[in-house]
């Protein structure tokens, strides 16, 4: 059996779009787009859901904590589940947060710093890794996080060509998921069931694909 974690956020984790602070609604197991990858890759895959809401790429959050840097609990995380095959990064809307006052390009290269360290790791059985990076839809700043994602929109949406190059510099798989779903208009940044089985699918044909080249 082959093992791909998808180290991520809230939206990896599953959390359903918040109305309010005082939510933290997530969906149902069977409807988050892990499970939909699991179901479509079928049995000779396992599938592990690494996603914490609010992880970063490589920041420690001020404001909610050091530990949602992706960056200092990827080592652990990946040498708990090894030996593993393929490695699904989709990261970066957090960076976003105006608290953090970063530009695309600045993400891009959050997620190439954690890129390399992944890369570093000795998780994939002695042998090279393999990775594919998800580029997260765009920002639509609404709801609850209108302020916290302020200018957030305009410079989600100059990210995908950025991990695009980042990606091919370390010959990783890339979906670019902005061109397939979009988040909910009820926050801006969660994803709802439907989306979910969408992204499933569609990250599902890109570890296959990147399978294949092995």
């Amino acid at each position: 059996m082959k093992t791909v974690l998808c180290y991520g956020d809230s939206n990896t984790w599953g959390a359903a779009p918040m109305r309010t602070w005082a939510d933290s609604p997530r969906l149902p197991a069977a409807e988050r787009y892990t499970s939909v990858l699991a179901a479509t890759l079928g049995s000779d895959w396992h599938v592990v859901a690494e996603g914490l809401p609010g992880r970063t790429t490589v920041h420690p959050d001020p404001v909610e904590g050091g530990h949602l840097s992706g960056l200092a609990h990827v080592r652990a995380c990946l040498e708990s589940h090894r030996p593993l095959d393929i490695v699904v990064v989709m990261l970066g809307t957090n960076d976003f947060k105006r608290r953090f006052s970063l530009e695309a390009e600045d993400v891009a290269l959050g997620v190439k710093r954690l890129l390399r360290e992944i890369r570093g790791l000795d998780v994939f059985g002695g042998k090279p890794a393999r990775l594919v990076v998800v580029c997260p839809p765009p920002i639509v700043v609404a709801g609850i996080f209108t302020t916290m994602y302020r200018g957030a929109a305009e410079r989600s949406r100059e990210l995908p060509p950025l991990l695009r190059d980042v990606a091919a510099e370390f010959g990783a798989g890339f979906l670019d998921a902005g061109k397939l779903i979009a988040t909910s208009p009820i926050d801006g940044i969660h994803l709802d069931a439907g989306a979910h089985r969408k992204l499933g699918t569609a990250v599902a044909e890109a570890v296959k694909a990147v399978d294949a080249k092995a």
